[in-house]
């Protein structure tokens, strides 16, 4: 039977403890196989045995007191309303206010020479008004999952306080509590907007160049209608539309928003350009390489959207204390109400109250929303710089990291190798050596091989027919010449069967000792000469290694297929302390496996193609220039979208700022709920002041997680 899926945008969802309520009524319907509430964007994702009956489902949700639509997340991304603007477009917000006017009027009803009934009168209206939206969506909440949610605890504890003559305390901590839920929503529709600005990102349509007997014009179409191959022009300060390749034209383009560099990357004939970066004032016209929904900011996108789903360690151990703390307390409430009074005499109304409070501790929401809230702004402020973190549990195992591990080539080093040596033996002239070596690698796809083919071709040597290629992963390669075979690679590729003169020896050693990688070549007698090859360390890495120290970072690796005195010499310019040289790629595995028994969490970083299993294996894999490979993207779990190893110390640092603020918002929201419970039990603490507990609590814990939204990457303006 064939799976449906459909994603629905949730309005009025405030509180992430609502969220798992909504999932959990939703799930109960007939034809629902699963439903997952993404709170960080306010969406719903249902999987349906056929067709969704969404008729039905919104029916559910809005029985809970939330609303559900088919608008699209980029429809949805508009800026955040102002307090008053929300008054207009939220009743719910409007009866808040006028909760507000009955309360204020019935407080000051003793001034006003009111009658006793008449203000208790304006204190039910002020329940009511503030209420009633509170008390259909528990009783809502109550029909479908068969539990009480805040909303109902609530209502029973204001209408209780009323019902026992303390219809100001029932008022207040209604008012308050409505109040409390439309600043959350205030707060967490900014939070929300961060994210969803990266979906504003992408053009909507684009300019189609049409080439029609021998003219061409232009056509405006939707993004959706662009086909790979097809040929665009993008303006002069207009965000370009998809991903391409520039066919002509020259400009200076923002891609900030996709890799986080900060500096306008210049771009002509053969360029790569992404979706949402800015134009400077060139004009350019682009091929189209990748459609809209395989765009890398539609990647971006998708994957940050996600990202919630894979929770933190931190945010499950929240979800699961909330689901047996409620319970208990609500057991401990009616014990309070029920057991002084008749075992020992207790006057009732007093512990009636008592536990009346109580029942408002029993609310779970700033515990709840202590996570996503600072998950959500440490991931959007991730992906604004140019680091995308798969999600929740990533961003706190990065955070975790005691030892990183690093490929060399294209990693530390440009990737970009080019020939500097050329030593041939035994009477051989340079470019024959050349010639021989490049017809070998002629069908390799290795970096180095391309070096040695392309200073071939530079230097215009012909290359000798090639055939029965063989590639030796991390050694070498070989091949028939004119029934001669020949190999080139390192020495442990000739397996200990070739010797070399002392003098040749010698050569070889030094120019390892310079940093090079020094491949030979031989035939099946004799080796015939030298080609060494350098890739360049990029500039930052000397300072990276040594921001990632003072980071927290106690041990960095250089892991490479590389000789021992090039990863030394390497490992050096790098300021790392340890190198591990001639690496098979299943031995990276075992070094990284290695690292794990020694620190329990490490880090690989490596180009997400060739250093895939070592990627997996570590407890986090990060990808280099994730924004140019779909590769990158798949298979790591943080990618770095440009080739700047400089935002791998801010991530870390921004892991870490994540875990310590979500430990000081479980810890103050815990410490807050202990606290009342342990007032409350005397009769020290009112409801009112449970209630504005409580609200202030859910928004102190939901700014101190949005003040990872200003984080930035320099450690002094962090």
């Amino acid at each position: 039977m064939s799976t449906h899926s459909e994603t629905l945008r949730v309005t009025g969802m405030d509180c992430a403890d609502c969220a798992r309520h909504i999932e959990e009524a939703v799930g109960t319907l007939p034809g629902v196989r699963s439903a997952r509430v993404n709170f960080a964007l306010a969406t719903l994702h249902i999987e349906t045995a056929g067709p969704a009956d969404l008729p039905v489902i919104q029916r559910q949700v809005r029985a809970l007191g939330y609303g559900l639509d088919q608008t699209t997340a980029k429809e949805d991304a508009t800026q955040v309303l102002s307090l008053r603007a929300r008054l207009a477009a939220h009743p719910r917000d409007a009866l808040t206010v006028a909760s507000g006017l009955f309360l204020a009027v019935g407080l000051l009803g003793g001034w006003l020479s009111l009658p006793g009934w008449a203000q208790q009168a304006l204190y039910a209206l002020a329940i009511v008004a503030g209420g009633a939206h509170v008390a259909r969506s528990g009783l809502a909440t109550l029909r479908a999952t068969r539990s009480l949610d805040m909303n109902a605890l609530m209502t029973i504890a204001a209408v209780g306080a009323l019902a026992i003559g303390e219809g100001a305390e029932g008022a207040t901590a209604m008012f308050l509590f409505a109040v409390g839920n439309m600043l959350e929503g205030y707060t967490m529709e900014r939070a929300r907007s961060a994210i969803r600005s990266l979906m504003r990102l992408a053009p909507d349509e684009a300019h189609r160049l049409v080439r029609e007997k021998g003219e061409t014009h232009q056509e405006r179409v939707p993004v959706t209608e662009l086909l790979v191959g097809d040929h665009i022009l993008v303006r002069p300060g207009e965000r370009v539309p998809m991903d391409g390749e520039v066919v002509s034209g020259e400009s200076a383009v923002n891609q900030s928003a996709i890799t986080g560099e900060s500096l306008p990357v210049d771009v002509a004939t053969g360029s790569q350009v992404y979706a949402g970066s800015i134009n400077g004032s060139g004009a350019l016209e682009v091929r189209v390489t990748r459609l809209a929904q395989d765009a890398t900011i539609a990647r971006i996108i998708r994957m940050v959207a996600e990202a919630q789903e894979q929770r933190a360690p931190s945010q499950r151990f929240v979800d699961a204390f909330a689901r047996r703390y409620t319970p208990a307390v609500i057991v401990l409430a009616a014990a309070v109400a029920i057991v002084p009074p008749l075992v020992f005499g207790a006057p009732f109304l007093a512990w009636f109250y008592r536990a009346l409070v109580l029942l408002v501790i029993a609310c779970p929401c700033a515990l709840v929303i202590s996570t996503p809230v600072s998950i959500v702004s440490a991931l959007a402020t991730a992906a604004r710089h140019g680091v995308l973190i798969k999600g929740g549990a990533y961003l706190e195992a990065a955070g975790n990291l005691k030892a990183i591990a690093f490929d060399k080539t294209g990693t530390l080093t440009q990737g970009r190798p080019t020939v500097t040596d050329v030593v041939p033996f035994n009477g051989l002239g340079d470019g024959e050596l050349l010639a021989l070596a490049a017809s070998v690698e002629s069908a390799s796809e290795h970096p180095l091989a391309h070096a040695i083919v392309h200073e071939a071709r530079h230097q215009g040597l012909t290359l000798h027919e090639a055939s029965g290629f063989v590639a030796r992963a991390g050694r070498g390669a070989q091949a028939q010449m004119d029934g001669q075979l020949y190999r080139i690679g390192n020495r442990e590729f000739f397996d200990g069967n070739l010797s070399l003169s002392p003098e040749e020896t010698e050569r070889l050693h030094a120019l390892e000792a310079e940093g090079k990688t020094v491949m030979l070549l031989a035939d099946d007698k004799t080796p015939l000469g030298l080609v060494a090859v350098s890739d360049s360390i990029r500039p930052e890495v000397s300072e990276m290694v040594a921001a990632l120290h003072r980071a927290g970072i106690a041990r960095t690796v250089l892991l490479t297929g590389d000789n021992s005195r090039t990863a030394a010499a390497i490992a050096r310019q790098a300021g790392m302390g340890e190198a591990r040289a001639q690496l098979l790629p299943e031995q990276k595995v075992n070094a990284i496996a290695e690292l794990l028994e020694e620190h329990d969490t490490v880090g690989m970083v490596g180009d997400g193609v060739n250093d895939a299993p070592a990627l997996a294996r570590a407890t986090i894999g990060i990808a280099m220039g994730g924004a140019g490979t779909a590769q990158a993207l798949e298979t790591a779990d943080i990618a770095l979208m440009s080739d700047d190893l400089s935002k791998l110390p801010f991530a870390i640092r921004l892991s870490r700022a994540a875990r310590a603020i979500v430990q000081q918002n479980i810890i103050l929201s815990l410490g807050i709920k202990a606290l009342f419970l342990a007032l409350a039990l005397p009769g020290w603490a009112t409801l009112w002041m449970a209630v504005f507990a409580d609200v202030g609590a859910s928004l102190l814990v939901t700014l101190n997680g949005m003040r990872l939204l200003r984080f930035h990457p320099s450690p002094d303006k962090g």
